[in-house]
């Protein structure tokens, strides 16, 4: 597939499949961190983009974690 910067991004076609395939699947938050793993240093800054994939995870456990609570409560 060819570099196309909207439509197809090289930092999301390296893999066999389009990385959107995978996260379409995951809901947001958990979208988000594969996302940003798989295409962490191939937009730019690695660390950075682990970053954000923590902050996504972390995100997403706070949430259920929440969840969990309020269950528990009822």
């Amino acid at each position: 597939m060819s570099n196309d910067p909207v439509n197809h991004p090289g930092h999301y076609t390296w893999l066999p499949i389009e990385v959107i395939e995978i996260t379409k699947h995951l809901g947001f938050l958990l979208g988000n961190v594969v996302k940003y793993v798989l295409r962490a240093g191939r937009k730019g800054n690695k660390l950075e983009d682990l970053r954000k994939a923590r902050w996504y995870l972390d995100y997403a456990i706070r949430e259920l974690e929440k969840e969990e609570a309020a269950c528990g409560e009822s």
